[in-house]
């Protein structure tokens, strides 16, 4: 059954609430990240800066100690993009997504290679070496030829995850690899599509069926059966289109105050997933992303939505709005920047 149209707004205050950038929680931090979705990490201190715009009262020292002792770990999962997750996510988005990570690099290598049974060579070899212990990308590197391609492919073939010093905001490169199941304790999983979609609807949810297989990047004729077999909320947007929702989520109140946020690049409520929540204005768009910066730019939001961008130089926090903003605003902006200045220096 169809329930009611949401707006833009609605959807917005949805985003924002699910994300924890409404206001700021108090979660531990595996439960911080399992609300966020997982946070995506090809940039090590995005990590850091996404969670310390949703956890109250957190310092960098504690995201590298979840690192550490392994209540997070991180590693490359949907859309073969590096994120963070808990231990028992990481075996649930793996097992939903290793077939379409595997089919999207093989579509994307079909006419340039290298092909199928190159990889599956590497990754063999590879798994001689990583079957004593954790090893870097250097020590892996020739073991696929040297071809960084080659070697991409060879780690979607097999349950790899990033581990420490490699991947922190004192190490930012993430270049140690190691076995997921020496790493992390092996979690069954009875349905990994369906948690993936779940994952979802709690943190960016409603969200159309097109927002959720882009985020997950599952095929859509795999994807599509497991929601049809699922107990969802089903809304509209204006414009028509079909909204899916965990039963019994509560959405908050659309005038809800919407804070000061700032956000690192690759923040995943700014991606296309994300679109139809408005976070970030479609005149801003071409700002934020653009051939030249595919990894987006730091951004802060006012009001629940995108208003301009932020810099660190020497651990001053610099920011440029993209319209004039009002007084009391900006002094809002400035605050929350010179907070990020206590968490970065």
């Amino acid at each position: 059954m169809t329930e009611r149209i949401l707006g833009e707004r609605e959807l917005n205050r949805a985003l924002l609430e699910r994300q924890s950038l409404l206001e700021r929680r108090g979660d531990a931090l595996p439960r911080a990240v399992e609300r966020m979705g997982g946070v995506q990490a090809q940039y090590a201190p995005s990590i850091y800066v996404g969670l310390w715009s949703r956890v109250a009262g957190l310092g960098r020292d504690q995201v590298t100690r979840a690192l550490e002792r392994r209540s997070l770990v991180q590693a490359t999962l949907l859309r073969n993009t590096i994120h963070i997750v808990t231990p028992g996510d990481y075996w649930q988005l793996a097992d939903a997504t290793r077939d379409s990570r595997r089919g999207a690099w093989l579509r994307a290598r079909a006419k340039r290679g290298p092909d199928r049974r190159a990889v599956t060579a590497a990754a063999k070899r590879m798994r001689r070496v990583l079957a004593k212990g954790p090893a870097t990308r250097a020590e892996l590197m020739p073991l696929a030829d040297g071809d960084p391609s080659l070697f991409n492919g060879a780690t979607i073939w097999l349950d790899l995850v990033r581990v420490p010093p490699a991947g922190t905001w004192e190490r930012r490169r993430a270049d140690i690899y190691a076995f997921a199941d020496g790493w992390i304790e092996r979690a069954e999983t009875e349905h990994p599509r369906r948690h993936t979609i779940t994952r979802y609807l709690a943190a960016f949810g409603p969200a159309p069926f097109e927002s959720i297989q882009s985020w997950s990047g599952i095929a859509p004729a795999e994807l599509r059966p497991v929601i049809e077999n699922m107990e969802l909320r089903r809304f509209h947007s204006e414009e028509g289109t079909l909204l899916l929702d965990l039963p019994r989520r509560s959405l908050p109140d659309p005038s809800a105050k919407a804070p000061v946020r700032f956000l690192p690049v690759w923040d995943a409520a700014l991606l296309v997933h994300a679109r139809h929540t408005g976070i970030l204005p479609e005149r801003f768009r071409s700002l934020v992303f653009s051939a030249r910066t595919p990894q987006s730019v730091n951004t802060f939001t006012v009001d629940g939505a995108v208003a301009g961008t932020w810099s660190e130089e020497k651990g001053r926090v610099k920011v440029k709005s993209f319209e004039p903003l009002p007084r009391a605003t900006r002094r809002e902006v400035d605050d929350e920047a010179r907070r990020l200045e206590g968490f970065i220096s």
